[in-house]
């Protein structure tokens, strides 16, 4: 989906216009992968734009820096201040937002101690991340042929840059295959999750969702999801998933900050349940839209007002 330019990013400090928000070609980020960061999303609300679960994203931000053992700059009190003045200061009613922690430019090889840590913090307008239809009617998925990594090789509970070159590999299989999107399997042989979202499955009433040690990261809005379910009177369990389940699934359904909250038609060109959004599903949805948005009281928590 194409980036909507808007007027400023915030660097190290200070806001830039967009068009000089530059990194030099030898920053340690570009040539490694040596970074981290978050996906978080803004809304318009009754109050003005309102950021989901704020302090949560920029808390698994600092976790996942201190995973890679990146020392970053500022506070989590002022990152959170400017990631509400990049909505501010571009007049952003509702948007996506992208906190980046990188090795920056002035050392060169392997050892990453050395180097400088950078932070940036971009916003524009986006929409639904796997499509309108698809948010409505349901996506098809394909289980991929590349695996989630292993937690011994690269540890899946950071959002590091480098590691979603295994996302998108999985990613352009599936969009190649005529699939909307990729499951992940873990070496072990057990769902793991989607390229960029966690996975729900639906058994008799039950709510199932693989747990992180098949690879999965914990999602913010996993957590969301499980909350909300709860609250809706529907057990959620946290357990090993096997393809086969996703074959027999009464519902599937992904969450993710980009995607959001998006019902599954088949796996496989296997029809989940039957192939359209079933209740469970659409119930959850429609709670979780009414969360973000400001509109449910029991969720004022996980939404951070700009002003």
């Amino acid at each position: 989906m194409p980036i909507t330019e808007t007027e400023k990013i915030w660097m190290d400090g200070r806001l830039v216009p967009w068009g000089e928000a530059k990194i030099h070609v030898l920053t340690h980020g570009l040539h490694y992968g040596s970074g981290v960061f978050e996906g978080v999303r803004a809304y318009e609300t009754d109050r003005g734009p309102a950021i989901f679960r704020l302090e949560d994203h920029i808390n698994r931000l600092f976790n996942s820096a201190k995973i890679f053992m990146m020392d970053i700059p500022f506070t989590r009190e002022e990152i959170v201040e400017a990631s509400k003045a990049v909505v501010r200061e571009n007049k952003l009613k509702s948007c996506y937002m992208r906190p980046i922690v990188y090795l920056g430019y002035g050392e060169m090889g392997l050892n990453p101690l050395l180097c400088s840590v950078s932070v940036a913090i971009a916003a524009w307008p986006w929409g639904a991340y796997l499509g309108d239809d698809g948010m409505q009617n349901g996506i098809r998925l394909k289980v991929s042929s590349w695996q989630r990594h292993d937690p011994n090789a690269l540890p899946p509970a950071a959002k590091g840059t480098g590691m979603y070159l295994n996302s998108s590999m999985a990613k352009i299989e599936a969009l190649k295959a005529g699939y909307d999107e990729a499951i992940l399997m873990s070496p072990q042989g057990y769902v793991s999750e989607c390229t960029g979202e966690n996975l729900f499955v639906i058994k008799k009433g039950e709510i199932l969702t693989p747990p992180t040690s098949a690879g999965a990261l914990e999602g913010i809005t996993q957590s969301s999801v499980t909350r909300i379910a709860s609250d809706l009177g529907y057990k959620v369990s946290t357990e090993n998933l096997l393809r086969s389940d996703l074959y027999t699934a009464d519902e599937i359904f992904l969450c993710g900050t980009a995607a959001e909250v998006v019902p599954v038609s088949s796996v496989d060109d296997r029809v989940a349940g039957d192939g359209k959004p079933g209740p469970i599903t659409k119930a959850i949805q429609a709670t979780y839209f009414d969360a973000i948005r400001g509109r449910a009281e029991s969720y004022k928590d996980w939404i951070t007002y700009v002003s």
